[in-house]
Parts: C-alpha cells; structure tokens; sequence
C-alpha cells in the first residue's frame, strides 16, 4: 500500500462520522429509492443543487414512478425541465424508464453492468445507484470527489484525463467501506461540494481529514487537483428575432438531434444583424415589418459554447415559413424554450399591454 492509499484509506473512519452529525437535508435524501436517487443524480450534472431542488420536487409530483416517467409525454417532459438546460438528460431519463419499464418489469436493474447499459447513465451514476439505493460498496466518482480525493492523496495527475480518472476510480473502490457505502459516497459529495472547494477557498479548519490531507500539509491546496487549460469556448454570434403577429409570437422548433434538440425557439439566424439587414431577413421569411419596438442583447453560456445574440422586438404581418408556430402567451407557457432565451421572453409584451 502506498502513501496515496494508506491517506484515502483513512477516509471512511474520518467521513462517516462527520456526514452523520453534517449530512446536508436534501428531497432526495429524505426517502431513498433508486428512482429518486437516478433522478437526482441526473439532475445534478453540469447543475447547482440549489437549482434543482424545485425542479426535483416538481418532477416527483408529476412522476413519482418510473413507470408515470416512461408514460409521460416527452412535451410535457421538455416543459417541466425547462430552466435546468442539458435537454439530453431529460430524454435519456424517459427512454432509460421506458427500459425500465419494459424489460425489467419497473424494478430497477442492481447490476453495474445492466445500469451502464440503460441510456444516460455513466460510470458516476452508476455508483450513486448501487451504493446510495442498494447499498453495494461501488464508488462514486464525480470532480468533487477528484478534488478531495487528489487533495487528501497528494496526486498530481490531471483529473480531467479519462486514465487517470479511472486510476482514481479504482483507488476509491479499494478503500470503499462495506458498510455505509452510500453514506461514505454522499460524504465525499459533501465535503467536496461545502468545505473542500475549488481554486484556493478549501476549508480546512472544518475538514474531517485535515489531520491526514496531503495538500494541506504541504499548502498546496491552491495547486492541487492538476487539471489541464481547457479550451476556449467556441463564440457563436446570433440575431434572434422575437416577431409579434395577430395570433401571438413566432416559434419554431429545433431539429431532432443536437444542441438544445426537439425544443422551441424563437427564429434566429448567424451573424449580428443591423436593423437594415433585420428588415431584408423578414422580407426574405415572407413579412413585412410594421414597427420595430425595442431592441436588445444577450449572452447564453454552454459548455463548450457561447452565444452572444441580439435581438429584435417587431410588429410584422405575414406568416412565414410554414412550419413556424404563431402562439400566444397561454400556449408559449406550455412549450419548452430553452433558458438560453430568456432575456427575449421576459422582453415580450404581455397579452392585453
């Protein structure tokens, strides 16, 4: 056993404990079954749990089954997780209950293997299921477990490498505890989410394992985990086009697959348009604009993307391409728009003004 085990392997003793009397109250955590622990989990990739506690909350009264998941309409599926981005997941989440559903009869699949088959769920995911519902001693490796785990160990390998973030996973498997194994993997969320915090903020006066952390008797918190630069986030430049006509504002819905898939959105197109240009795009979709009230900009940041639009509040008369969709503001409520365009939503009159 080398010196990064023998520090990890003091981990549970010191966790366990500490996640008893400090375990943060969480939905999730109050009736614990696989569906809602899947859900969770899939809610909060790339996702501040701030922010999805009332989306969890709201996806449990319209679902509380994953077999109401695998009925449900992927329309009203798209509306409710409006706000939460990553639309992928929400589709995966349906087809992954539908699997569920049909094949396993409702109950969910208690092998690693058989989870990492259903659509959606990763390596991660998996070990959150297994040892958080059912109780088995598989780890869960997400960056805040990375981040304590380089920490604590002194490892200076780039956690952003797919090897080296399987050569942490099975570091952590060895020293994953038989009993508690949920517990000692929510612990490690914890403490990386409340006390081991990113950059130079750790907090290591209230750390468990401050007494055996290698960065900190080394003051290298700053320093550690290694992560490689990332890439620069790729500029997308948009005009976005929020046209007012007699039957309300017009929609058009995204393709299939890709970014934002399947969602409704108001009609954009590259570039940032003067309003000269704005004009001949209108005449070009077929309509005549009749007053151009406001103008406005918005960013919208993805991953590994970020849109930088302006856009354009217009009166026109015409319909446009035939597979737009004219909807007031009743309706509009009912369709899932990405939160990408919210600045232009709220900039929408409301009906009567």
């Amino acid at each position: 056993m080398d010196e990064m085990e023998n520090r990890l392997a003091r981990l549970p003793g010191a966790l366990l404990p500490w996640y008893r009397e400090n375990r943060r109250v969480l939905p999730w955590r109050e009736e614990v079954s696989a569906y809602r622990t899947w859900v969770s989990e899939i809610m909060l990739q790339q996702t501040r749990v701030a922010a999805v506690i009332p989306y969890f909350q709201r996806f449990m009264a319209a679902y509380p089954t994953v077999e109401d998941l695998a009925a449900c309409d992927e329309g009203e599926l798209m509306r409710l997780w409006a706000g939460l981005g990553y639309y992928s997941r929400a589709r995966n989440l349906r087809r992954a209950a539908r699997v569920i559903a049909e094949e396993y009869g409702g109950a969910f699949p208690r092998t690693y293997q058989e989870l990492m088959e259903l659509p959606g769920v990763g390596d991660y995911t998996a070990g959150a299921i297994l040892s958080i519902a059912f109780g088995e001693p598989v780890p869960a490796v997400d960056g805040n477990v990375l981040r304590v785990a380089a920490r604590v160990g002194g490892c200076e390998l780039d956690i952003l490498d797919s090897k080296n973030r399987r050569q942490f996973r099975r570091r952590m498997e060895a020293v994953m505890p038989r009993q508690e194994p949920g517990a000692f993997n929510q612990a490690l969320m914890d403490l990386g989410a409340g006390i081991c915090l990113p950059g130079g903020g750790p907090l290591c006066d209230t750390c468990p394992a401050a007494d055996f952390c290698a960065a900190r008797e080394q003051g290298r918190q700053r320093e550690l985990p290694v992560r490689a630069p990332k890439k620069e986030k790729r500029l997308e430049e948009k005009t976005v086009f929020l046209l007012l006509g007699p039957e309300g504002t017009a929609l058009r819905q995204r393709p299939d697959t890709g970014l934002l898939a399947g969602l409704w959105e108001y009609p954009h197109v590259p570039g940032r348009l003067t309003e000269e240009q704005a004009a001949r795009q209108l005449r070009q979709w077929g309509l005549t604009p009749r007053a151009w009230l406001r103008q406005m900009d918005a960013r919208h940041i993805f991953t590994h993307i970020r849109w930088e639009m302006t856009g354009y509040l217009v009166q026109v008369e015409g319909l446009g391409p035939a597979d737009w969709l004219w909807a007031d503001e009743a309706r509009r409520q009912r369709l899932a728009i990405p939160s990408a365009f919210d600045q232009f939503t709220r900039a929408l009159p409301a009906e009567g003004d």
